[in-house]
């Protein structure tokens, strides 16, 4: 397998990981606050990767490497997790899903801006034909029917796709591992520290489903997920494996009708169907990062 398809094939990971987060967001929100949710998923996921960063020993970012490592922080660890938690308030699992399909277009844009990768001019068609299906259908199933909720949902996708790009263009000379692992432990003790003055007043009220959310998240979406999406952009290119998030929403609200019994229609199904031929077009037509990956993407 060469290092391309390797990177598509890691992406693909990643996408099935993330393509849980929302509606266990959505189930954690039920019963706890988004704010103290987004602290508490950022300080485990920090703790558990400052763990194995010690075990295994890793030498700590240049110093150049901090400014990306905060951005990729802002972005990813809180940006995103809190933005989308206080989306959750005011629409459905299934709705916020449906944004996420402009993440694509996002992670490419800034992948050019970032990493100054150049795809094919069919490349954009594929992938703007993609992020236009799904933000369209949203639109025609009410999607926006909440401004609050909207807007929440467009600054978690910008905030995403900037930490995207960024932590990929990291991952080309730290490792995917380890860049989200380093921008978790930069962030702790921030997190940490708002997570104890946010504490509920009382935990008797927090079922067992939405403590089985926070520790999806925590793990898989926040650390786990990241290992995979971070060496599939860093070996196949931003702009491209981007592109597989477009299937995000296909899987995440298969997840969504299956735990939150929310509807899920022929309709949705039909978009998803004809999104995932935009991937494939959008995969046809994208070139690999200008550099080479270099041995440290592991």
């Amino acid at each position: 397998m060469d290092r391309t398809t390797e990177g598509w094939v890691s992406g693909f990971l990643g996408v099935l990981i993330f393509s849980g987060s929302l509606p266990a967001t959505r189930i954690a929100v039920l019963d706890i606050d988004p704010v103290f949710l987004t602290l508490a998923r950022a300080t485990i996921a920090g703790l558990l990767g400052a763990a194995v960063l010690m075990l295994l020993r890793q030498k700590r970012p240049a110093r150049g490497d901090l400014l990306p490592l905060a951005i990729v922080s802002l972005g990813v660890v809180v940006g995103f997790p809190l933005l989308t938690a206080l989306a959750l308030q005011h629409i459905t699992s299934a709705q916020s899903i449906c944004f996420v399909g402009l993440l694509p277009l996002a992670t490419a844009i800034f992948g050019i801006l970032r990493g100054g990768e150049r795809p094919k001019p069919a490349f954009w068609l594929f992938s703007g034909l993609g992020g236009a299906l799904v933000a369209g259908f949203a639109l025609l199933q009410g999607g926006f029917t909440s401004p609050v909720g909207s807007l929440l949902m467009i600054g978690a996708i910008v905030a995403c796709g900037l930490g995207y790009a960024e932590g990929a263009q990291l991952s080309r000379r730290l490792g995917g591992w380890q860049v989200i692992s380093w921008a978790l432990v930069l962030s702790l003790p921030l997190a940490a520290g708002l997570m104890l003055l946010t504490f509920p007043s009382s935990w008797s009220e927090i079922g067992t489903p939405a403590w089985l959310s926070l520790a999806y998240v925590s793990l898989f979406s926040m650390l786990i997920g990241f290992v995979f999406w971070y060496r599939g952009l860093a070996l196949g290119g931003i702009a491209g494996v981007s592109q597989l998030q477009l299937l995000q929403p296909f899987f995440g609200l298969m997840l969504a009708a299956l735990l939150l019994n929310e509807t899920v229609g022929w309709s949705m199904v039909a978009v998803n169907v004809a999104v995932i031929a935009c991937v494939a077009g959008a995969k046809h037509f994208s070139r690999p990062a200008v550099a080479s990956p270099c041995p440290s993407v592991r």
